[in-house]
């Protein structure tokens, strides 16, 4: 019986891993039960014993996407303090990687405009998520405390837009500077004392 506990955990663990991905690349309507669990390996007859249902799957994976930003973000703050973990986080955020590979980047650039569609659960995942980004994000601000929210917000705003106005030009230079100018914004947010 343990050993059984274990691997359905082991599975559940890695549905979620692919969902989180697979959601990213595909968004959520184009993400089927079936395809997702292909693609862990399982057949589509065992989801129901890991997930009640297909929104606790996507709620559960873009709680797994936030939770591996907000780790990096924190290692990274750990590391060198929070002004350049936020720095870091814009520079990586802003990058062709990023606009090239959706897959392992931000769930709200991926799945934002689906989600404001999707039911409590799925919208109360996303809401969770984006409230720690704004509290790390704040932290490594350089204006004063009663300003930060309003400016990460702010922040968030920009980068997220620049993300999805890069991925969707098909025009090379236009794509690359639209980046390097929300970069450049980016960066004049987080110096700005007031």
């Amino acid at each position: 019986m343990r050993l059984s506990r274990e691997i359905k955990a082991r599975h559940h663990e890695e549905i979620t891993a692919v969902a989180s991905r697979m959601l990213r690349e595909r968004g959520i309507e184009r993400t089927s039960v079936v395809d997702l669990m292909h693609a862990a390996g399982l057949t589509h007859g065992g989801f129901y014993r890991h997930f009640k249902s297909k929104d606790e799957l996507v709620a559960s994976s873009a709680t797994k996407a936030f939770e591996e930003v907000v780790e990096r973000f924190e290692r990274k703050a750990e590391e060198a303090g929070p002004r350049a973990a936020l720095t870091a986080y814009v520079l990586d955020y802003l990058s062709d990687t990023h606009r090239d590979d959706p897959t392992v980047g931000c769930m709200i650039s991926a799945c934002g405009a689906e989600a404001s569609r999707q039911s409590d659960v799925v919208r109360g995942a996303f809401t969770s998520g984006i409230c720690q980004l704004i509290e790390l994000v704040s932290d490594g601000l350089s204006c004063p405390k009663e300003m930060r929210t309003e400016r990460a917000i702010e922040l968030g705003g920009l980068m997220l837009g620049a993300l999805v106005m890069a991925r969707a030009s098909n025009d090379v230079q236009l794509s690359e500077k639209v980046l390097a100018d929300a970069k450049r914004r980016a960066l004049q947010i987080i110096d700005q004392k007031d």
